[in-house]
């Protein structure tokens, strides 16, 4: 397997937690379950609406615990942004098989991300952002950074490799990467958004995400 990305369009790195320090290392089990706690808080009761105490508490972790890990809110919030991003959307699905069908690639990735965007948490923490003065606009900036910019660079690099190779041809793939999850999120998001519908079914998604990879290799792929 070979990774597509390149210095110039590799993704940001990782956003990282606050400095351990000296001492003994950080216990990764601890990590685990202050992500898991902020992802469902979160989600659940917005940025505002959390504090660092309940996290604590859902984890099963003292506050210093919270703060040795993370640093601060802010910090967390974009790390279980990222972490939630990185579980339905690996790094793996988006590096060059050497076999393989490209139009099974590109629908195991765009099935990942319709998953994810129509998800409970991520329809949740999408409504809390679009609330005016419910978070600053620092904090939406690191949301996107930490999730859709990654998705978005991670794609991008995948295109830009696949065209260098000459199965794709894609004149601009920062702007093809957009266009695929635009319609991947289709109008099925805004109604969710909207509260007017519920997640689709496994069948009706897989129609979706079939006709939009179709329409997506119409477009571009080689002729």
């Amino acid at each position: 397997m070979v990774s597509p990305r390149s210095s110039a369009s590799r993704p940001k790195p990782p956003i990282k937690s606050a400095a351990s320090g000296p001492g003994r290392p950080k216990d990764l089990g601890k990590r685990a379950a202050i992500l898991e706690a902020a992802k469902q808080l979160f989600a659940r009761e917005g940025f505002n609406g959390v504090s660092m105490d309940q996290i604590a508490a859902e984890a099963g972790v003292s506050k210093l615990t919270v703060y040795s890990h993370f640093g601060d809110k802010d910090a967390l919030f974009a790390a279980a942004v990222q972490a939630k991003c990185e579980e339905m959307l690996p790094d793996a699905l988006f590096e060059i098989e050497l076999t393989g069908s490209l139009r099974d690639q590109l629908k195991a990735i765009a099935q990942a991300f319709f998953a994810l965007v129509t998800s409970e948490e991520a329809i949740s923490t999408h409504r809390m952002m679009m609330v005016p003065g419910n978070i600053d606009d620092k904090l939406k900036q690191t949301f996107w950074e930490a999730g859709p910019q990654r998705t978005h660079d991670a794609f991008a690099a995948m295109l830009q490799a696949l065209v260098a190779k000459g199965e794709l041809d894609i004149p601009d793939v920062a702007t093809a990467s957009m266009q695929f999850f635009t319609l991947i999120k289709g109008e099925v998001h805004a109604r969710m958004t909207c509260g007017l519908c519920s997640q689709p079914g496994p069948l009706d998604a897989r129609r979706h995400v079939d006709a939009t990879v179709d329409m997506f290799l119409r477009a571009y792929g080689r002729r």
